[in-house]
Order: C-alpha cells, then sequence, then structure tokens
C-alpha cells in the first residue's frame, strides 16, 4: 500500500530533479494545448493536451503541498505553486475558448 508518509518524504528528498522535470514539462504541455487551440483542432485533440498538461499540474501541486505540510514557506514554493495554478487555470481557458469560438468563421475566410 502506498504511504503518504513515504511518498512526501521521497518528493522532498529529491526536489530538484522532481521540480527540473515538472517545470519544463508544464510549461511545454501547456504551450502545446495552447498551439492545438490556435489552430483549431478537434475538441477531442485539445481535451487530451489539457488533461495530459493537467496531470503534470497537479503533481507540482502535490509536491509543493508536500513542502508547506512541514511548514517550509519560502519563495520557490509560491513560484512553483503559482506556474502550476497558472497552467492548470491557461489550459481550462483554451478548452473554454475552444468552445465560445468553435464555430466562429476565422479572419481568413472572410478574405
Amino acid at each position: 500500500m502506498l504511504d503518504f508518509h513515504t511518498l512526501a518524504e521521497f518528493s522532498r528528498t529529491n526536489c530538484v530533479s522532481i521540480c527540473a522535470f515538472l517545470v519544463p514539462a508544464n510549461l511545454l504541455a501547456t504551450v502545446l494545448t495552447i498551439i492545438l487551440t490556435a489552430l483549431h483542432r478537434p475538441l477531442r485533440q485539445i481535451w487530451q493536451a489539457a488533461v495530459f498538461a493537467s496531470i503534470f499540474a497537479l503533481v507540482m501541486v502535490m509536491h509543493v503541498y508536500s513542502w508547506f505540510a512541514i511548514g517550509v514557506v519560502m519563495l520557490p514554493t509560491y513560484i512553483l505553486l503559482w506556474l502550476a495554478i497558472t497552467c492548470l487555470l491557461t489550459n481550462l481557458a483554451a478548452i473554454l475558448w475552444y468552445r465560445r469560438f468553435a464555430n466562429t468563421p476565422s479572419l481568413s475566410n472572410n478574405a
């Protein structure tokens, strides 16, 4: 059985390597969602990219909360939390934007 304490301790012990992976992964996956939305790809592809990106963001939030649980309140923890929340909101905004403007003709079709 997976023990939360053991998982949190692993997260704090390997913080540098976890953050070295999660920060670029969050940014790249969120940019992929934005690109797919801008290219008017099907909603299914945008949902897949957004869910994939949101997984990275949620793992980042859990990693930061493992530091908050032991009382570590420093600037890097707030920056990482801000990054994760920004990525989550951006993915949500991409889905909502696509749903709102999916039937709107693009500017290139009007010319």
